[in-house]
């Protein structure tokens, strides 16, 4: 079934007057990644990117804060605030 398509447009190919080198690029896909699917590919990776280097920057933003309030040097909680309770 295939071979009867792949002959049927040889034939076309020929009626059409091309050769068959361009009939074999033509069914064939010479270049394996056209341009746009390899734009579309530069396009998807450099959103990824993005995203990724974003989620990494908040991260890093959360895993930075400060522990204490903005002023203050060290907690005012002590161990002896623990050992008095009752």
């Amino acid at each position: 079934m295939v071979f009867k398509d792949m002959f049927q447009l040889y034939k076309i190919g020929k009626e059409l007057g091309l050769s068959r080198k361009e009939i074999n690029s033509t069914l064939f896909f010479k270049n394996r990644y056209p341009l746009i699917l390899g734009l579309m590919l530069i396009v998807i990776l450099s959103v990824f990117a993005i995203l990724f280097w974003n989620v990494a920057l908040v991260l890093y933003a959360k895993s930075t804060e400060p522990v204490y309030p903005r002023g203050t040097l060290y907690s005012s909680i002590t161990f002896r605030d623990f050992k008095d309770k009752k």
